[in-house]
C-alpha cells in the first residue's frame, strides 16, 4: 500500500464525500496512477475498526480536519489574484509542525493540485459546518488568518474571503473580529479580542474573559489530536495576553 493511499484513507470520514470529496478526486487525478483505491478501503475499514473499539478515538477524525484546512486554505491563499511563495511556505511549515515530515508531505502533495482548482466556498463550508464543532471552526478562521498574514501583510480581499467562510461557517461577528484582532497590532485590539467595547466596566472586563477562556480552551479540540493543539494554544494565548494588557492599562 503506498503512504499516500495510506494517509488518505486513515483518518478521513466527512470528507471524503460531497464536494470536498470531488475536490480530493480532482487532487489525486494528477498521480492517480500511484492510488488505489481498494487499498483505499481497506485502510477506511482498518481505521474504523479501531475507532468503534477504543473509546479513545474522537468522533470528528484528525484527517477531516487536515482536509479542511487544505481546502479552504485554498480559497485564501488565491483571494489577492496570486500566490505568495511565503503563504505557501506558511501552510507547509505549519503541517510539518502538526503533523511531522511524511504526513505533511502527503498533505502538501495534494494541496499543491487543489490550489489549481476553483472551489465554491460556500458548498464546501456547508458540508465542514454540518460535521465540525463550533469550537474546530474557530480555529479553522484562526489558521486562515495566519496564512494571510505569512507575507507580513493581511489585504483586503484576503480579509473578506475570511469573512465570507466565517459567515458560511456560522462564525458571527464577534468571534470574527475577535479573531482577526489576533494577528493585527492596533489600539483597541484587545478589547475586540474580548469581544467588548473599550467603555467596558472592570467587572465587564472580568466576565468576558472568563466567557472567552471557556469559548477557546484548548481542551474543546483535543478530540481532534494532540497535533491540532498547538494552534489552540496561541489562539488561547492572545486571549490571555489580550486580558493582561487591559489589566496592567487599568490596573486592575
Amino acid at each position: 500500500m503506498s503512504s499516500f493511499s495510506k494517509w488518505l484513507g486513515a483518518g478521513l470520514g466527512f470528507t471524503l464525500g460531497g464536494p470536498i470529496g470531488a475536490i480530493i478526486g480532482f487532487g489525486i487525478g494528477s498521480f492517480v496512477d500511484e492510488f488505489n483505491v481498494e487499498d483505499l478501503k481497506t485502510e477506511r475499514k482498518t481505521y474504523q475498526r479501531r475507532v468503534n473499539n477504543d473509546s479513545s478515538y474522537a468522533n470528528t477524525q484528525s484527517g477531516d480536519f487536515e482536509i479542511s484546512l487544505l481546502v479552504l486554505a485554498s480559497i485564501v491563499i488565491k483571494a489577492d489574484g496570486k500566490i505568495d511563495k511565503r503563504e505557501l511556505d506558511f501552510v507547509r511549515s505549519q503541517f510539518l509542525g502538526m503533523y511531522g515530515k511524511q504526513r505533511a508531505n502527503n498533505a502538501f502533495r495534494l494541496f499543491k493540485e487543489i490550489v489549481k482548482k476553483q472551489v465554491s466556498a460556500r458548498q464546501v463550508c456547508i458540508q465542514i459546518r454540518q460535521h465540525t464543532t463550533h469550537a474546530s471552526r474557530l480555529q479553522l478562521i484562526h489558521f486562515l488568518f495566519g496564512i494571510a498574514k505569512a507575507d507580513e501583510f493581511v489585504n483586503e480581499q484576503e480579509v473578506e474571503e475570511i469573512k465570507k467562510i466565517a459567515g458560511y461557517l456560522y462564525i458571527n461577528q464577534y468571534d470574527f473580529e475577535s479573531i482577526k484582532a489576533m494577528f493585527y497590532d492596533a489600539s483597541g485590539n484587545v478589547y475586540k479580542i474580548l469581544e467588548i467595547e473599550k467603555t467596558a466596566s472592570n467587572d465587564e472586563v472580568k466576565k468576558a474573559y472568563r466567557r472567552m477562556v471557556k469559548k477557546y480552551h484548548p481542551d474543546k479540540l483535543r478530540d481532534l489530536g494532540d497535533e491540532h493543539l498547538k494552534g489552540a494554544k496561541e489562539k488561547f494565548q492572545s486571549i490571555q495576553d489580550a486580558y493582561e494588557k487591559i489589566k496592567n492599562e487599568r490596573g486592575i
